[in-house]
């Protein structure tokens, strides 16, 4: 089988720096193209030269179309709005798109199940492998635990993270209401200020911490009568995430269309 070709969204960015290092290193995959906003600074450079890997012959371009067009699949560490049209365009190609932008909303993530209907798409709010264990973890112990075992998340990344609570936070949120067989929405306590009375029973709580250079740091405590447990993950460096939606790419290359997860990938869905 030939090597899969792969475009990187933000390829100029800190995580398109580091896709296109880890596409380069990785069996099985090439670069094939090179996305940046329209009016970037980089345009026209070569994606590989940029990532210090020499270069690929690869052109940052600010056209999605024809790399598209001439690509496997495309990976897309981006926002929103720019997601959910990668994703329209992925179905128009029906080529693989993986999605670790965070801060989707229900609507953009009606957009992206309908666009998964001609692309096969694998969307995480993180593509760690050992967050997508932790959240596996969590949803067996919300599930195990009595319901006077209350959860809160708290979560911590760099000063210029802009979505809040993260992605990662969210995806730990929905399988400790999963484990506890509720609806996360109904359920979550996002913020806490002043006289807020006694903790409503069933809550999941959030907390969220920015500084510094943290590139990810979760922790999901299940506080009972007597006795705490902590389930947590510390993220060193964020090519954890690059690896993942790599190696999330090659999985889906001969996959059907439709809306797969971290888990999928990793063969946890059924756990």
């Amino acid at each position: 089988m030939t090597d899969m070709a792969l475009v990187v969204v933000g390829a100029a960015g800190r995580m398109g720096q580091t896709l296109v290092r880890l596409i380069h290193e990785t069996p099985g995959a090439r670069l094939a193209g090179a996305i940046e906003r329209e009016g970037a600074a980089q345009l026209g450079r070569d994606a590989g030269e940029l990532a210090g890997v020499g270069p690929l012959g690869v052109a940052i371009t600010d056209d999605p179309l024809p790399a598209f067009a001439a690509a496997d699949g495309v990976l897309d560490f981006s926002v929103p709005a720019a997601s959910v049209a990668y994703a329209g365009y992925a179905a128009q190609a029906r080529i693989v798109h993986v999605i670790g932008t965070t801060g989707i909303g229900p609507e953009d993530d009606a957009k992206i199940a309908a666009a998964a209907r001609h692309a096969t798409i694998v969307k995480s709010g993180n593509m760690s492998l050992g967050v997508n264990l932790l959240a596996v973890l969590v949803e067996q112990a919300a599930r195990a635990l009595p319901a006077d075992f209350d959860i809160e998340i708290l979560e911590m990344h760099h000063r210029h993270k802009v979505d809040a609570p993260s992605g990662t936070a969210l995806l730990l949120g929905k399988a400790a209401a999963e484990g506890r067989n509720i609806g996360l929405a109904n359920s979550s306590v996002r913020v806490r200020d002043g006289h807020t009375g006694p903790r409503p029973e069933g809550a999941i709580g959030f907390a969220t911490l920015r500084g510094g250079s943290v590139v990810g740091d979760h922790s999901v405590i299940l506080a009972g009568p007597g006795e705490r447990i902590v389930l947590s993950h510390n993220a060193e460096d964020r090519a954890i995430f690059g690896r993942g939606a790599v190696r999330a790419a090659l999985w889906a290359r001969d996959r059907k269309p439709g809306l797969y997860s971290m888990r999928d990938v990793l063969g946890l869905s059924a756990a």
